[in-house]
């Protein structure tokens, strides 16, 4: 985006409170214990600027998107403030930020689910069964993606190999969102 301070500043809080709502969105769709203190401060960070969208948002599936749609106006936001900052009109440049902004959501989920998946495995090492709301909340944020690549690749003789294809996957959407985001910029 930009090397200035300010800009670098800009990033690094937007992209941490995205972090967050996009946490929330993901821990929902896993189905997290709501009770875990984890979730909780995650809830109440992002209450205040959901409770709008929560009310005019549908929810197909019983499944909230107004933490994504947050996320994704927290990102054009960003994007519209470094474009400022630089002297430049978000006008010209719409298309570009709605699509950035957009590959910005995408790009959060995936380093979530990665470094998820990364402290999945290092529980399962070091404290399986933990009874610490930390890795309980990283256990049920994975299980349903692990759940899903052991569809794929069993398990060989208790070896577990769905890290791996897991890794694989977002390791080619991160490549795949990097070069459209190159082209744009």
């Amino acid at each position: 985006m930009g090397q200035d301070p300010l800009s670098s500043i800009i990033q690094l809080f937007g992209q941490l409170y995205v972090f967050i709502i996009v946490l929330r969105f993901l821990l929902q769709v896993a189905k997290a214990d709501y009770y875990n203190p984890i979730c909780q401060a995650v809830v109440k960070i992002t209450a205040m600027p959901l409770a709008p969208l929560q009310r005019i948002v549908p929810r197909p599936a019983n499944l909230d998107l107004s933490p994504l749609i947050l996320a994704f106006l927290v990102n054009i936001a960003i994007w519209a403030v470094i474009l400022l900052i630089k002297g430049q009109g978000i006008g010209g440049n719409l298309s570009a930020v709605l699509v950035l902004s957009g590959i910005g959501v995408l790009n959060t989920i995936l380093d979530i689910y990665f470094y998820a998946v990364i402290g999945a495995v290092i529980i399962s090492w070091v404290a399986p069964g933990s009874y610490h709301p930390g890795p309980q909340l990283i256990i049920q944020l994975t299980e349903p993606l692990f759940a899903l690549a052991r569809r794929v690749i069993p398990s060989l003789g208790g070896l577990d190999l769905s890290p791996i294809l897991i890794f694989i996957i977002i390791q080619i959407a991160r490549s795949q969102l990097g070069s459209l985001t190159h082209y744009l910029l």
